[in-house]
């Protein structure tokens, strides 16, 4: 019993719940997010860099609450390997949801803690979150990774991903589990917006435009606050499973970047 509620207090110190609240007293219906850095909550020193996980509680009412894991550099085997899915599946709770979002990291293949292989590999380890996730009666939910802000010199752009969103919505069929497409959806998105307009919604900076980044970015996998907030929205209008969706901030036609919150150190890393 001792090491049971020493665990407990680990678990929601992670998680950022009080241990009085994690055996589910009295506490929230909650989102968790399995991810990577696109999906990531960013601190205070990352200014304007932000992840659609840490956006999603805009669209969400406030009887909801989001437990953000999405870490950077995770890939579905490195999040799991590095007992990240363990802490999750000690804190969730009947009721909850485990959105599971990963490929970015997946198609390294030149690193082999992180690699897996559409077909095999990256359903295998897919397969640990869905049935961890069930086995807490929790309702997991498959996203396809969010796709980067690729063009060809013609302006018209490009998937990224190669064969892993197929992969993914394969399993989601063959297991009967809801599949919100991000890959498509943000890949729509991204076609309306065109190259120079998507610069708003990925990190771009010029030089001294702000002070985290005084010699500017061109980063075209993250986001800013406004792209952060609008993949947000594209994760929440698509998740029909998603408890709580708010469908006014859904149907608000511009959420400003303010309600976005930057904590002091990074969650998922400190």
């Amino acid at each position: 019993m001792v090491l049971r509620a020493a665990l407990g207090g680990a678990v929601a110190s992670a998680y950022g719940m009080s241990p009085a609240n994690a055996g589910g007293r009295g506490r929230r219906r909650t989102i968790f997010v399995a991810g990577d850095s696109t999906a990531a909550t960013y601190a205070t020193a990352d200014v304007p860099r932000a992840g659609w996980g840490q956006a999603l509680p805009a669209f969400l009412r406030p009887e909801i609450a989001v437990q953000n894991g999405a870490l950077s550099g995770a890939s579905s085997k490195s999040f799991a390997d590095l007992g990240r899915l363990d802490l999750i599946l000690a804190a969730i709770r009947p009721g909850d949801v485990l959105l599971v979002s990963f490929g970015h990291n997946d198609e390294k293949t030149e690193d082999p803690a992180r690699y897996t292989e559409p077909w095999t590999t990256f359903q295998d380890y897919l397969r640990l979150y869905l049935d961890g996730a069930r086995a807490k009666r929790a309702q997991p939910i498959l996203v396809t990774p969010v796709e980067r802000r690729r063009f060809r010199a013609d302006g018209t752009p490009y998937l990224s991903h190669g064969e892993y969103p197929d992969a993914m919505r394969a399993l989601a069929e063959s297991t009967g589990t809801p599949l919100i497409d991000l890959t498509a959806l943000s890949f729509a998105l991204w076609s309306t917006l065109g190259p120079e307009a998507t610069k708003d919604y990925f990190l771009w900076l010029d030089p001294g435009e702000h002070p985290n980044y005084p010699d500017g970015v061109s980063d075209n996998t993250h986001f800013q606050a406004h792209g952060a907030i609008e993949v947000a929205r594209l994760v929440a209008g698509a998740g029909c499973d998603i408890p709580g969706r708010d469908q006014r901030a859904l149907h608000h036609p511009s959420i400003p970047d303010s309600v976005l919150t930057w904590p002091a150190t990074r969650p998922a890393e400190s």
